[in-house]
């Protein structure tokens, strides 16, 4: 049973802006322990007063400050949290430079009418990740609106398809993977708004991509979750049901609870 007042991981996941398996590495690494662990199941618990120190770490861990850093930058009162960060912002510096001057002598020996490093993107891969994930979580926020208005209806079509598009650009190990939830969310994203025809596009593509393979467990449990609720909204119940049979039986093999529940609590909204 979830203890009152708390919230399970993968709500808190999605308003921190922090992975499932992010917080799990964190509360391993004596950053950010749950509030409560269920007993009975090992379920982890936060609450929301937790969610402020949760952005703080993801914030630091964009930086690229260490693990050990944070914990210090956590313990630490007003002013020694900004001596480290400046501090840590030093260091970043300090490798921008060199970075910048080993470029430069990388293009002073690259021979004239050559463009080995092309400029057109002005932003960086790991920018584009930020921007992928701030997107993302923005787009939960605006899901999570009881009321929302035309603009906002909007502002979470194109946040969500700028999400998908900036993770495109950056370069992680799971990239398939992002891209497929991004389509998943962009599924998400009209199915709610009662667009039938391009949430069944994205959900399909979300399903293709998973089950293409090479991903985490959970991830065709979502496909096929996304592909019932996109049916519904369609008005086709056989769908419906088959997709939404799928969805629990991927949900039941899935081999981690925590990514289990957090499916599980997806098919309960289902209609």
């Amino acid at each position: 049973m979830q203890p009152a007042h708390l919230m399970p991981i993968g709500r808190f996941a999605r308003l921190s802006g922090l992975s499932v398996g992010a917080l799990r590495h964190y509360d391993a690494h004596g950053l950010l322990a749950p509030s409560a662990v269920s007993g009975e199941t090992g379920y982890r618990f936060y609450a929301a007063d937790q969610l402020e120190s949760a952005r703080q770490i993801a914030r630091l861990r964009d930086l690229d400050m260490p693990l050990p850093e944070i914990r210090a930058y956590l313990a630490a009162d007003a002013e020694e949290r900004r001596n480290r960060v400046a501090r840590h912002r030093a260091r970043l510096q300090a490798r921008a430079d060199r970075l910048h001057r080993i470029l430069h002598q990388f293009k002073e020996d690259t021979p004239m009418g050559t463009d080995a490093l092309p400029r057109s993107d002005p932003l960086d891969p790991d920018a584009h990740r930020r921007l992928g994930v701030d997107l993302f979580n923005h787009v939960w926020r605006l899901l999570e609106v009881e009321e929302r208005t035309a603009e906002q209806e909007d502002e979470m079509v194109h946040a969500a398809h700028a999400s998908v598009w900036h993770w495109s650009r950056s370069e992680v190990d799971d990239l398939r993977q992002r891209l497929a939830v991004g389509e998943w969310q962009c599924a998400r994203v009209y199915a709610v708004l009662g667009r039938s025809e391009p949430a069944l596009h994205h959900a399909r593509r979300c399903l293709d991509m998973a089950q293409a393979g090479g991903m985490e467990d959970w991830v065709v449990a979502s496909a096929y979750e996304a592909m019932a609720r996109a049916s519904s909204v369609a008005g086709d119940r056989t769908a419906f049901d088959e997709y939404r049979d799928r969805a629990r039986a991927a949900a039941d093999a899935i081999g981690d609870e925590e990514d289990r529940e957090v499916i599980e609590g997806d098919l309960a909204t289902l209609a």
